[in-house]
């Protein structure tokens, strides 16, 4: 049950209430949404009003330069959350959008194109199906799901559905790990032994309101966005009364109200795995990327908390090796307590392709260096004495550009990627498929919910394709 003022609805009633309307009227879920022409204004709707919902905004403000689409409503069952949203709306589209407590009260609007989703972890997957089953397409964050039989029940409902769905997983419309991809399809590196991803950070991810760095108020403010100044400081400004904390918890066992796990959720296991949702959601979308694999053979993961011991569940170091059933391995790995150099190596029989940078970084060298024709180091004379190291030009190492494309660096484009939310909208106006489908979503959660889950029970774990299970034996 929710409530809204002194009325209380249940959402079964109200789905099977304006599911009757809408047969009554001769539409159904699937013909819900108006057909965009290519000159249409595309109406959008932000579900979830936290900091990435801000991105969001900004992202749909940098598309509007390019075709025509506005944010017209926002949604979050906090009200600070939704008036701080609505403001920058309003701040940059130069109109009041609706505001609305509840997802179903925003569904209900037939002028609405397409809601993106930017709510915690654990609500993307079910959030999904309301918003296709409510005839809107669909741009919705990473993960795509982080348990398993809601990231197939979503993906079914999306397959079934004629909506045009995005997964947050940006890298897929950028032309540098496009261009990875390209190199590694055409053989130059041979056969894919081993991709490897150290992605570090020396801080305490997700935490704001009670951590002790010794750094001030004055410097944390300044260090976060707006967001998370919000969650700075005791006492939280999240009270109860401004929200819905069992509609929050969106079937999730019933808990007493915490505004540090509402807020925080990512470092709570119930909700979140936290490194490995949100960013091995990345690296592991960015393997199925380049390889075009579409699931794991095994997955083991472990680590544990060793720097940040400040009431979190979730790790803040951690390792994942995983296998595939073309054969080779992926490792990951985050540190929360040291921050050099992250990087990217993809290990071919012919060649290694190196990212300098952590997650989206667009620098990436191709070198023979380490290919089948080099052997131990003490019989191949590869011994470096000096910094930095540059390879022997026998080994033909360059640095990968993209004509047209910015320059490469160790930090590449921002997470609020415009092309990729452009790409979604032209797929919205031509009813064809974005870059990063369902599929894809689906593939990097069964990466993500296996790492999890051999994290908390120590074990390695397999994937049933046939089956669609997770077990602890080889298939």
């Amino acid at each position: 049950m929710v409530e809204k003022g002194e009325e209380r609805i249940d959402r079964r009633t109200f789905v099977k209430a304006t599911g009757g309307a809408m047969l009554a009227a001769g539409m159904t879920a699937k013909s819900y949404g108006r057909i965009l022409g290519a000159n249409d204004r595309i109406r959008i709707g932000q579900l979830g009003c936290g900091g990435r919902s801000q991105g969001h905004v900004h992202m749909v403000q940098l598309a509007a330069k390019q075709m025509p689409v506005e944010t017209v409503a926002v949604c979050d069952i906090w009200s600070l959350a939704r008036e701080h949203r609505a403001a920058q709306v309003k701040r940059v589209f130069n109109l009041e959008p609706e505001i609305y407590k509840y997802s179903e009260e925003m569904l209900a609007r037939k002028d609405i194109d397409g809601v993106m989703i930017a709510t915690g972890d654990f609500q993307h997957a079910k959030l999904c199906v309301e918003v296709v089953k409510a005839g809107k397409d669909c741009y919705v964050e990473k993960p795509f799901a982080n348990v398993l039989s809601e990231a197939i029940e979503a993906r079914n409902v999306v397959k079934q559905s004629k909506q045009i769905v995005q997964m947050g997983t940006q890298h897929r419309s950028q032309p540098y790990p496009l261009a990875v991809r390209d190199v590694i399809r055409s053989g130059r590196i041979g056969d894919i032994v081993h991709i490897e991803q150290e992605w570090n950070v020396n801080e305490g991810r997700w935490r704001f309101t009670s951590m002790d760095t010794g750094q001030s108020k004055e410097m944390l403010m300044d260090i976060h966005s707006e967001w998370k100044e919000w969650l700075h400081g005791r006492p939280s400004k999240l009270k109860e009364e401004d929200t819905d904390w069992n509609r929050w918890l969106l079937g999730k066992p019933h808990r007493p109200f915490d505004p540090h796990v509402y807020l925080e959720f990512r470092l709570y296991k119930d909700f979140s795995s936290g490194i490995f949702d949100q960013w091995m959601s990345h690296g592991s979308d960015l393997v199925h990327l380049w390889t075009d694999e579409t699931y794991p053979e095994s997955v083991v993961a472990t680590g544990g908390i060793f720097t940040w011991k400040d009431e979190r569940e979730n790790p803040d170091t951690c390792v994942a090796a995983v296998t595939y059933p073309r054969g080779f391995l992926y490792t990951y790995k985050t540190l929360f307590g040291n921050s050099y150099r992250s990087f990217s190596r993809i290990h071919g029989r012919d060649g290694t392709i190196e990212n300098y940078g952590g997650e989206g970084a667009s620098l990436f060298s191709i070198t023979r260096e380490g290919g089948r024709n080099e052997f131990d180091p003490a019989d191949t004379g590869l011994v470096y004495k000096q910094l930095p190291i540059v390879g022997p030009e026998k080994d033909q190492e360059e640095i990968l550009h993209v004509p047209g494309a910015p320059p490469p660096n160790s930090l590449g484009p921002d997470d609020d990627d415009v092309g990729h939310l452009v790409n979604w909208l032209q797929s919205m106006q031509t009813r064809t498929q974005p870059n990063a489908t369902v599929d894809h979503g689906f593939s990097h959660s069964i990466v993500c919910i296996m790492a999890a889950e051999s994290y908390w029970s120590g074990k390695k774990l397999y994937w049933d394709p046939r089956n669609e299970k997770i077990v602890d034996h080889r298939v």
